[in-house]
């Protein structure tokens, strides 16, 4: 695609979104009042680069925000919808000039865009995002340099009403990819697919060609696996792949085994019961330690967070709960010269929150004590309504917070779905920022709302990130 094409579509999805810091509150609910430090006007910390973005998947409106943390507003929106590439009405966002409802659109002849994009991952370096569509079984590759769609063409019939693109098909995987996570050496992408007992296995240097239309293809095997497959994340070294379930109550690990070349050729290694620390069999969401010494779950349903050894391969190491129906969705840490901390992001919504508006809160875990004493020590209000992905910078002095459902009407980003962004240079005392209203879409057959934010993530281009 011509660079005249990309700086139209850049200048057409421009969103101005700008927003002063909200007022002080008692954001923070330490175990003693006393301690509860109030919303800051701006940051202290320092560590933000030009090239640093946000990125947001958000479900229902099949759209990615971008947010410069410099200014804490959305700098583009990537579009994943097919509606306004041919004005004839089979396939347009708004037809007859009735908006149609969200299950409506995505099911209209001839659509072919993303459905329900939900994961989320950068590779290594943070040039590269992989996003999935759970929906439409595929899988989208993002460049994070020039934050757009590889893949996608030039739209023969683009008009004034009609975007100059049309969007990549992706790669058709199978039922339900969830979370795509790229392999420590950046080589593979492994993918998945929960409404399977399969993970899917791409070779990226295959897949970039395969999106751009080169004959190729890019699945090098689908490897089989526990029901219901939630997510991979790899040990610190890259080979071990741990594998967690949102349909049975098991971890699967595996051995990588990589060959010469860096290509995977995964065997297993254990399977661990985890009936007594999540009989609901619901774990969506793991992540590794700073220290890689523990793969940390996330047990939606049963209430807690589990901590397995990585050395001692699915030895389960302690289970701390979160209080009764707290629902942790995703888990982020912190550590800094101030202090060490797990955030845990929960779904409910709890009333009575900053303002008295309603709010999520996210449960802070010290880290910094034995791992007998480690508990959760305070809670923090997020801003925003349904927490979900969180994610830190670099320096790891600067969270940001996804939210799933729409702001209260009387709030000051009603109908809104916002994203909230801490300092956290004091990791047990998390300041927030500000609130930041994710905004629209703006095509150019009206504008598609920013709606549903699930995956967050915090990507440096160039710089070996959390995947690394």
């Amino acid at each position: 695609m011509n660079e005249e094409l990309n700086d139209a579509r850049r200048d057409f999805m421009k969103i101005a979104v700008a927003l002063p810091a909200v007022a002080a509150a008692p954001w923070v609910l330490a175990q003693s009042p006393s301690a509860a430090p109030a919303a800051v006007a701006a940051s202290t910390a320092p560590d933000i680069a030009a090239v640093d973005r946000v990125f947001i998947t958000n479900e229902d409106s099949n759209t990615i925000s971008v947010i410069n943390p410099m200014s804490n507003t959305v700098d583009s929106t990537i579009n994943l919808t097919s509606f306004d590439e041919d004005a004839r009405p089979p396939f347009r966002f708004v037809t007859g000039g009735v908006m149609p409802t969200h299950a409506a659109m995505i099911h209209k002849p001839l659509y072919h865009g993303c459905i329900d994009a939900h994961g989320a991952v950068p590779n290594p370096d943070g040039t590269l995002l992989a996003t999935a569509g759970r929906g439409s079984s595929n899988i989208y590759l993002i460049d994070a340099v020039n934050r757009r769609v590889l893949g996608n063409a030039i739209n023969p019939q683009a008009g004034p009403t009609t975007n100059p693109e049309r969007l990549s098909s992706g790669i058709l995987l199978g039922r339900e990819p969830h979370e795509p996570t790229f392999t420590r050496n950046g080589k593979e992408l492994w993918v998945t697919l929960r409404g399977e007992d399969r993970i899917a296995i791409l070779d990226v240097e295959q897949a970039l060609k395969q999106v751009t239309g080169a004959p190729s293809n890019a699945v090098r095997a689908y490897v089989p696996t526990i029901n219901g497959p939630a997510q991979v994340w790899f040990s610190k070294d890259g080979l071990l792949a741990f594998v967690i379930s949102q349909k049975t109550a098991q971890l699967e690990i595996l051995q990588v085994n990589p060959d010469a070349k860096g290509h995977s050729r995964p065997k297993r290694l254990r399977l661990v019961d985890l009936s007594l620390q999540d009989k609901p069999a619901f774990t969506p969401f793991q992540k590794l330690s700073p220290d890689g010494s523990q793969m940390w779950l996330s047990h939606k349903l049963a209430d807690a967070v589990s901590l397995v050894s990585v050395k001692d391969p699915g030895t389960v190491l302690a289970t701390m709960p979160l209080g009764e129906m707290a629902r942790p969705n995703h888990l982020e840490f912190v550590d800094n010269a101030r202090g060490q901390v797990a955030y845990m992001s929960l779904a409910r919504v709890d009333d009575g929150g900053p303002n008295g508006a309603a709010s999520s809160r996210l449960a802070i875990i010290d880290r910094s004590v034995p791992l007998a004493q480690q508990k959760v020590v305070g809670m923090v209000y997020t801003g925003g309504r349904e927490a979900h992905g969180l994610w830190t910078n670099p320096a790891n002095n600067l969270l940001y917070v996804a939210h799933e459902q729409d702001e209260l009407p009387g709030t000051p980003n009603a109908g809104q779905v916002v994203c909230s962004a801490f300092d956290v240079s004091t990791p047990l005392q998390p300041k927030l920022i500000t609130q930041i209203p994710l905004g629209s879409l703006k095509l150019p057959s009206g504008e598609l709302r920013n709606k549903k934010s699930i995956n967050l993530v915090y990507v440096r281009p160039g710089t070996p990130g959390q995947t690394a």
